[in-house]
């Protein structure tokens, strides 16, 4: 029996000391959480790097558009229509492949500048000693909107 209570005295005592040295170390800390949030779709927009891609392709938009407007007046002015149907042919393979390889550099490049421009807020962030970054999409209240500081460094 007083093996039982020594040993029933041996956890309490000990489980009472592992409370009370986890709550000296809980209070001794003073961690203080510095939480930014940013409006991504707002740095991208107004990138300098996304404006010259989308310009990009825009250009490459009106080019497509020429020769659509070229395969038009080709094919008007055709009267065989066996030849008719080998331009209708030519001109929407040859539309189509540009249009693709067009939309694949643009989706790639845009999310190489996507990728850069999370890199460049995540290091701008770290400078200015914030804990953690979170987009403003997602944030319903709290944190600093860093928005405004982070834009002058956004390429």
């Amino acid at each position: 029996m007083n093996k039982k209570l020594f040993i029933a005295i041996f956890i309490a005592v000990a489980v009472v000391l592992g409370v009370s040295i986890n709550n000296i170390a809980l209070s001794n800390t003073t961690t203080t959480m510095k939480v930014g949030v940013v409006d991504l779709s707002q740095l991208i927009t107004n990138s300098a790097s996304v404006k010259a891609l989308k310009n990009t392709h825009e250009r490459q938009l009106s080019e497509i558009e020429k020769t659509l407007e070229q395969a038009r007046v080709e094919i008007s002015n055709e009267t065989n229509p066996e030849k008719i149907a080998q331009l209708e042919e030519k001109y929407r393979k040859d539309v189509s492949d540009k249009k693709f390889q067009m939309d694949k550099s643009y989706n790639d490049k845009l999310l190489e500048l996507d990728k850069s421009i999370k890199a460049q807020v995540a290091q701008k962030a770290k400078e200015l000693n914030y804990t953690i970054v979170l987009p403003k999409n997602l944030v319903l209240y709290g944190g600093e909107d860093i928005t405004a500081k982070l834009a002058k460094d956004i390429k």
